[in-house]
């Protein structure tokens, strides 16, 4: 029975670790994807265009349907900060391996 047990336990591991490899595979498959918007809404944030945009945000000159969160002042921020912590988070689980 022993050994009907660790084949079960260790086929219970080899499924738990290939779903967790194929879904963090497509996850980087998806942030791969995304470097281009990556890199543009760290050029936008903090631009001179992202303050024009964000000042005329605040005068009401732009439609009230408009969709904006890039303008929020932490957004973009929060969204870049989350980028780098998953970058070195990644580096971390990488090397201690």
């Amino acid at each position: 029975m022993e050994q009907i047990e660790r084949i079960r336990h260790m086929e219970q591991q080899f499924n738990r670790a290939a779903s967790a490899v194929m879904q963090l595979s497509v996850a980087l498959d998806q942030l791969q994807e995304s470097q281009d918007a990556i890199k543009a809404l760290s050029d936008y944030y903090g631009s001179d265009t992202w303050k024009q945009d964000f000042t005329d945000d605040e005068r009401g000159r732009l439609p009230h349907n408009l969709r904006r969160g890039v303008l929020s002042e932490d957004a973009i921020w929060n969204l870049l900060e989350d980028y780098r912590e998953l970058k070195q988070r990644m580096q971390s689980i990488v090397a201690i391996q």
